[in-house]
């Protein structure tokens, strides 16, 4: 399934989190247009909810040093990249 959590699911990404338990979904793949805003957020809220998270690293952007940060954040966050 691809999708954006605000079109299909709402601004909130617990609705998404309800969302995707009620499919049965565990894995999730990541990517959009802030890296550090986001992605990072809805990144954070998924692991914290027992999610597998992959990020698409050349699926997303942010300003060169915004990127650069968020990309050291997610090594260390996602399960893989």
């Amino acid at each position: 399934m691809v999708t954006s959590p605000y079109k299909v699911f709402g601004p909130e990404s617990r609705h998404l989190v309800l969302q995707l338990g009620k499919q049965g979904i565990d894995k999730v793949v990541l990517g959009g247009m802030s890296a550090n805003f986001c992605v990072e957020a809805h990144m954070h809220e998924l692991v914290e909810r027992g999610f597998e998270v992959a990020y698409v690293s050349d699926a997303t952007a942010a300003g060169r040093r915004f990127y650069q940060a968020a990309m050291l954040n997610f090594r260390m966050i996602a399960s893989s990249v």
